[in-house]
């Protein structure tokens, strides 16, 4: 059985085949996904011998989900089943309104659930997110402002702050702009994520596995005050722990 697994996120969409591994692995750019932008970059549709029987997804952007869905019908006659679909009680007990919480988010917690154990899950995408899992249940979040949307914000606001890469910085105090800016955004960010770690462990009283996924993941790692795990691949472990529901 060949699967398709699809991330739907604001900055990129991910689509992961799978038959008994992950066969192939594509980033997009997901203000591009209009038809001929798909039917070129995903030219393995067109081999006859992949033959795809499920496409499940998680979507924060409803227009490009539409898009998608009239994409497969058309291109290999193939619904896509949306996670919020699927009844989650049976992999997790979600404490909280699941029709308010990202699907990514869910997927998340989807991916660590029968593990049995305490999760803080931390994703560096348009947004930065923490989500609470105690032993297979979904406590909810916390939402902060994404670290490369609030870069391009300021980026863009400031006329005198040209565009620069993040990176660590040793020194607290920078000695021109462009040092102060990556000083104020990666020691800005290692405050904001310590303190939230801090007060998450505060109010359960309990010990939790910290994971952290997204793209800026290996970047705050090593400074941070907590014992963390990369995993790039969360997301779509979640999805893929649905098919097998």
């Amino acid at each position: 059985m060949k699967i398709l697994l699809i991330d739907i996120g604001n900055t990129e969409t991910k689509f992961y085949l799978y038959e008994k591994k992950f066969t192939k692995k594509i980033k997009l750019n997901s203000d591009r996904l209009n038809f001929n932008y798909l039917n070129k970059k995903l030219k393995f549709l067109n081999n006859k011998k992949i033959l795809i029987d499920t496409i499940i997804c998680s979507s924060v952007v409803p227009n490009l989900l539409n898009n998608l869905k009239k994409f497969f019908k058309k291109k290999i006659n193939c619904n896509i089943i949306e996670l919020k679909q699927k009844n989650l009680n049976k992999l997790i007990k979600i404490k909280i309104n699941k029709y308010q919480v990202g699907s990514d988010r869910l997927a998340n917690a989807l991916s660590v659930a029968d593990l049995k154990k305490n999760f803080i899950i931390i994703d560096f995408g348009t947004a930065t997110t923490f989500d609470v899992i105690i032993k297979n249940q979904y406590m909810g979040g916390v939402i902060a402002p994404g670290v490369r949307l609030s870069l391009d914000t300021l980026i863009t606001k400031a006329s005198l702050i040209k565009p620069l890469s993040l990176k660590k910085i040793k020194s607290i105090v920078g000695k021109n702009t462009k040092e102060a800016v990556r000083s104020g955004f990666y020691w800005g960010y290692i405050g904001l994520i310590n303190n939230i770690i801090r007060l998450i462990i505060e109010k359960y009283k309990k010990n939790f596995n910290i994971i952290l996924t997204g793209g800026f993941s290996h970047l705050f790692r090593k400074s941070l005050k907590y014992k963390t795990k990369v995993d790039k691949d969360l997301t779509i472990k979640g999805l893929l722990k649905l098919t097998r529901n």
